[in-house]
This record gives structure tokens, C-alpha cells and sequence, in this order.
């Protein structure tokens, strides 16, 4: 009976059932990924593994700078005008094909120049990746989009979960039978996204079955999803800048070995973003359409507890994760501990920062987020050419914190200003015990009565 209990609880539809599964499937991407990043930095080695990351960064990188808020711009359309779905979807797919050819031949011509400290055997791989890679990236994320809009999270959630779980297969097939190039690796990466991508369409069929070359198709759902998507470009523009502007500075200012060393601390760090990673991929397609006190209220609620757990989480993970960190990647790697102390608490607050940010794009007023995203995209930028000549990887690390807090105050000064909530009221409530101690009672009453 307890069993059915949990299972009924599990399979809900409600916000905290929804959280509940995208933060399970959010820990296991994270424990999948650092499964990864230990298969490959075992074996490449630190160098090896910097090369490997250089090649997996680019599409991911271009996949951010084009995608036009697009994703974000199909799930608030799809809720607020559930009758045209159909013509969202057309509209952004079909977008999607032009925007790929002219930034895959852009990226062809280019990436020897970007990669000039890279063998030409690295730099070859890297254009071929990306160019095939780029337009899987941008489907997914349109894909993903749209399953959140229908409220179709398994599909969400398997998009995220089986990408990096196919990989991590692949990677573990050619390290046991001895072959440790770079060219299989990034092979088996990409056949492992158009696996996923095929499972994904199959099983939107019914979501995705419209009459794709219609005409001009609808104009009005076309100026509704470019024109929401032009809102929301800056903010998704600058938080792409943001988070991989790091690995700019690092490709262009330090080696393939720092590289090598950061995307390992990095990619550690964000095991403790798990929880409030879901909360506000789950948190805008929920709250989207309700009305402003309600948003502000689920929303504040969602960041005070998340900020209070994961801080509780942090401090003693933080040592336990130097360890493992020795254990599992190799010894070499333990010269960037700094950085990864560094990383976890900015992982944190950035993660708090964007729950908060969410409540900004349900009502409808991203030019907020991107206002923030300017100010403190500006001064971590600024800090980074400051503190890398002086720190290599702990300044990266350094300036990325400090934007993290500079995103957090901004955040919460812009809630104070435009809708007017107290700062007090925004870090601490004692009704967030009160409501999360109902939560559990009512579980337990509920198991109880099964």
C-alpha cells in the first residue's frame, strides 16, 4: 500500500510532483555527466580532455547565440493561444533550417581561426561536429519546449536524461575495447542525439502532425512567436554569454590543459544546482497565465526554500567533492579545488537568481531579466580579463561569483521596484516552514489512508 502511495504521489500532475521528477531526472543528468567527464578525462587525460571539451563546445555555444528565444517564446504562445499550437510549431521548426545552413557554413570557415592553438586533426573534428550537430541542438530545444507547453514532461525529461545516458554508453563501449580518439567520441555523441531526437518526434506525433508546408502559414502566430521570441533573444542571449563566456576566455587565453581542469570543476559544481534547476524549468510553464500576486507568491516561496536547502546541502558537499574529486578524475586534477569551492557557491546563488528571474517572464516582462543579464554579463566580462592574467582558473571563477551575486541583488531590487515586494519578504517567511510542513503531513495522511 505505501508503495501505490508513493507511486500515485509520484505520478501526480501537480507543481510539486512535476519539481519532484525533473529534480530526479536533473540529479541523475548530473551524476550521468560526471560519469562522463570521469570516462573522459580518464581517457584522454587533462589535455586530452580539454581538446574533447573544445569540440563539444562549439555547437552548444552556437545553439545558444541563435536560437531567437524561440523555445521560451513556443511554450508562452502555446499557453496563452492553446487553439493555434499548431501553427507555433511550424513556424519555429521551419525557422530553424535556414538559420542552421547560414551559421554552419559561417562556423565552417571560422573555427580554424577561432581554434588557432589546436591541432588541425582537433580543429578538422570541430567543424564537422558542429556543422551536423548545431540544427540536432536547435530541434531538441524546440522539442523540449514544446513538451513543456503541453505539459508532457516525461518527454522533457527523457530528452534530457537519455541524451547524456546514450553517451556515456557509447564512451564506456570504446573505452573497453581500447579506443581513446577524439573522432569516435564525438561520433558517438552525435548518433546518440539523433537516437534521442527520433524517440522524441515518435512520441510527439500526435502534437506535431500538421500540414507543415501550408502556405505562408499564419501570420498572426508567426508575429505572436517571433515577436515574444524578440523579447525574451536579449535575456537567453546574454545568459548563453553568461554561462559559456567563461570557456571563451579560457579558449582564448589559456590552454587546452586549464580547459581540460575546468570543465571538470565546473561540471562537478553544478551537482548542486539540481534541485533549483527544476524548479525553474518546471516553475514558468506552471505559474504562466495566473495572475501577478500568485506568480510572485509561488515564486518567492519556491526561492527561499531552495536557497535555504541548498545551502545546507553545500558546505559539507563541498569537502566531500574535493575527495572524490582526486578519487575519480586522477590526482592532476585536484590543482583546481579553489575553483571548484568557488563554482558551488556561485552555483547556488545564480540557480536562487534564476528562479526569482522566472517571475519576470510568466507576466510577461522579460526586458526585466535582460536588464540584469546586461549589468552583470558587463561586469563579469569586465572582471574576467582583470583576474585571469592574475588567477587563471580561480579568477574565472572569482568573477563568475561575484556576477552571481551582482544578478541576485539586481533581481531582487527590480521585484522591490516594479511589483513592489518587500526584501525582507523576498529572503525570509516563516509561513515557508508552516506551508512545507503541510506538505509533508498531507503525503503522510495520504499514504496512511491507502
Amino acid at each position: 500500500m505505501a508503495q501505490l502511495a508513493i507511486h500515485k504521489a509520484w505520478k501526480g500532475n501537480g507543481l510539486v510532483q512535476t519539481v519532484l521528477r525533473t529534480s530526479a531526472t536533473n540529479f541523475l543528468v548530473m551524476v550521468i555527466s560526471t560519469l562522463t567527464s570521469i570516462v573522459t578525462a580518464r581517457m584522454f587525460g587533462v589535455i586530452g580532455k580539454g581538446e574533447f571539451s573544445a569540440i563539444l563546445f562549439w555547437p552548444t555555444l552556437l545553439a545558444g547565440l541563435v536560437g531567437f528565444g524561440l523555445p521560451t517564446s513556443l511554450i508562452y504562445n502555446m499557453k496563452q493561444n492553446k487553439s493555434g499550437g499548431g501553427d507555433f510549431v511550424r513556424a519555429g521548426f521551419l525557422f530553424q533550417i535556414p538559420v542552421s545552413v547560414v551559421v554552419g557554413i559561417i562556423a565552417w570557415i571560422w573555427l580554424p581561426v577561432w581554434l588557432g592553438n589546436y591541432p588541425a586533426a582537433v580543429i578538422q573534428i570541430t567543424r564537422w561536429f558542429t556543422v551536423l550537430m548545431l540544427p540536432i541542438l536547435l530541434a531538441i530545444n524546440l522539442i523540449s519546449a514544446l513538451a513543456q507547453s503541453t505539459g508532457n514532461f516525461k518527454i522533457y525529461n527523457g530528452v534530457r536524461l537519455y541524451v547524456p545516458l546514450c553517451n556515456l554508453a557509447g564512451l564506456a563501449v570504446l573505452w573497453s575495447v581500447g579506443n581513446f580518439s577524439l573522432h569516435f567520441a564525438a561520433l558517438v555523441f552525435l548518433v546518440t542525439s539523433v537516437m534521442v531526437i527520433s524517440w522524441s518526434l515518435y512520441n510527439i506525433r500526435d502534437v506535431i502532425r500538421i500540414d507543415w508546408f501550408k502556405g505562408l502559414g499564419n501570420r498572426v502566430a508567426a508575429r505572436a512567436l517571433f515577436g515574444y521570441g524578440s523579447k525574451v533573444f536579449g535575456v537567453e542571449l546574454l545568459g548563453t554569454l553568461y554561462s559559456q563566456f567563461d570557456k571563451i576566455i579560457i579558449l582564448s587565453m589559456l590552454t587546452a590543459r586549464d580547459l581540460g581542469l575546468y570543465t571538470v570543476v565546473y561540471a562537478l559544481s553544478r551537482i548542486f544546482n539540481v534541485v533549483q534547476m527544476a524548479i525553474t524549468n518546471v516553475i514558468f510553464p506552471k505559474v504562466t497565465g495566473m495572475d501577478k500576486d500568485k506568480v510572485i507568491a509561488t515564486v518567492g516561496r519556491a526561492f527561499r526554500l531552495s536557497l535555504i536547502i541548498m545551502t545546507i546541502v553545500v558546505i559539507p558537499s563541498m569537502f566531500i567533492g574535493r575527495f572524490l574529486m582526486g578519487f575519480l578524475f586522477g590526482a592532476p586534477f585536484l590543482e583546481a579545488s579553489t575553483a571548484f569551492y568557488l563554482l558551488s557557491v556561485e552555483c547556488i546563488l545564480g540557480g536562487g537568481s534564476w528562479i526569482l528571474a522566472s517571475s519576470f517572464n510568466a507576466m510577461g516582462r522579460p526586458g526585466l531579466v535582460l536588464i540584469r543579464q546586461l549589468i552583470a554579463l558587463a561586469v563579469t566580462i569586465g572582471l574576467f580579463f582583470v583576474f585571469t592574467p592574475l588567477y587563471g582558473l580561480n579568477g574565472i571563477a572569482l568573477a563568475l561569483l561575484i556576477g552571481a551575486v551582482i544578478r541576485l541583488i539586481v533581481t531582487m531590487a527590480s521585484m522591490r521596484i516594479v511589483f513592489n515586494v518587500r526584501m525582507s519578504g523576498m529572503l525570509f517567511d516563516k509561513k515557508d516552514f508552516g506551508f512545507l510542513m503541510e506538505r509533508l503531513k498531507a503525503q503522510k495522511q495520504r499514504k496512511g489512508e491507502r
